[in-house]
């Protein structure tokens, strides 16, 4: 697949820098150019206080801030870090895709940059790594984001479990740890519209689920919108499962079965009572409720169609500018 070979072919190279960390973090940023160098310090002492080696990949996906100035200028004071810069903006799960297959490390942990998932609780998930689990999620306790953000991620979280049959608490939660085998799955069958999290856990034989801390964000503002929740849960439903086009299916066959009877019975009432004009309104709304559920079996046909044109054309995920990796 052309798709797959431009994936791979991003891995780095081997020389200086070839010996297998034991830990890889990889951190996706857009327009996080303020609170960079805070989140560093943090990480950097937190994989001091590893008894292990690790490196650092940060994903710069197309920022249009300083946040590649910021990440070039903390790859000059750290040996682990390596920055992969993207052409133009591809999303944050294409930008965690690039840095899975730039990582080479034997456990691979994602973090977001908003410092809103603590770097303190990184040796908590490699605890549970080591534990014998090869998918660590998290689900941030004492959530801070404001009570309709809260609500909606556990809407979609909760549909996103119904719809793929894998139990995701917290579909919003970018503290993650794969081992590294769920990693090269990962890579192998990255697709346009890539969930991480769904494709990791239906692989996987042991994951678990742990409380992180969750902490206010310090600069900037979230990018997830209410319309980009929702997008997103088309695209894990329609990526990973066939029940809601199946959904579509029997509920338009209910819809059929309720016209036809409802058909009959006006029918047999104007038979019975004769003609009459005061029911029009009525039949108007339930039109209008056919016709909307019509245009809802439609769009959800789209979007089934719609990933099949993505997939054919082949086109990658994601366009690297640049690879900066220690000491080039």
């Amino acid at each position: 697949m052309p798709l797959e070979r431009t994936i791979e072919g991003l891995r780095p190279a081997g020389g200086a820098h070839a010996a297998t960390p034991a830990v890889s973090v990889v951190i996706p940023v857009f327009n996080e150019a303020a609170g960079l160098s805070r989140l560093h310090a943090r990480l950097r002492a937190v994989l001091d206080a590893l008894n292990r080696s690790a490196e650092v990949i940060y994903v710069d996906d197309g920022s249009t801030d300083r946040s590649l100035a910021e990440l070039l200028a903390i790859q000059a004071t750290d040996d682990r870090v390596t920055v992969v810069s993207f052409a133009r903006n591809a999303g944050q799960h294409a930008a965690v895709l690039a840095g899975f297959a730039h990582s080479r490390g034997n456990v691979v942990i994602t973090l977001d940059a908003d410092l809103q998932n603590p770097p303190e609780e990184i040796p908590r998930l490699l605890a549970a790594v080591d534990e014998g689990h090869d998918v660590v999620g998290t689900w941030r306790e004492g959530r801070a984001d404001p009570a309709i953000r809260r609500v909606v991620s556990s809407t979609i979280s909760w549909l996103i479990s119904r719809s793929v049959g894998v139990e995701i608490r917290d579909c919003g939660s970018m503290l993650r740890a794969y081992r590294r085998e769920i990693v090269d799955h990962v890579v192998r069958t990255a697709e346009r519209a890539p969930f991480i999290p769904v494709l990791a856990a239906s692989v996987a034989r042991e994951p678990i689920d742990i409380a992180s801390r969750h902490e206010p964000r310090l600069s900037g503002r979230s990018r997830y919108s209410l319309l980009r929740f929702m997008r997103l849960g088309f695209d894990v439903m329609t990526g990973f499962s066939m029940i809601p086009i199946q959904l579509v299916s029997l509920v338009g066959i209910a819809v059929a079965l309720l016209g036809m009877g409802f058909g009959l019975f006006l029918f047999v009432r104007r038979l019975i009572v004769g003609p009459e004009s005061e029911g029009v309104f009525t039949l108007f709304a339930i039109l209008f409720v056919f016709i909307g559920f019509l245009i809802f079996a439609v769009g959800m046909v789209g979007e089934y169609v719609g990933r099949i044109y993505l997939e054919v054309r082949g086109r990658p995920p994601y366009l690297v500018r640049g690879v900066y990796r220690p000491k080039d």
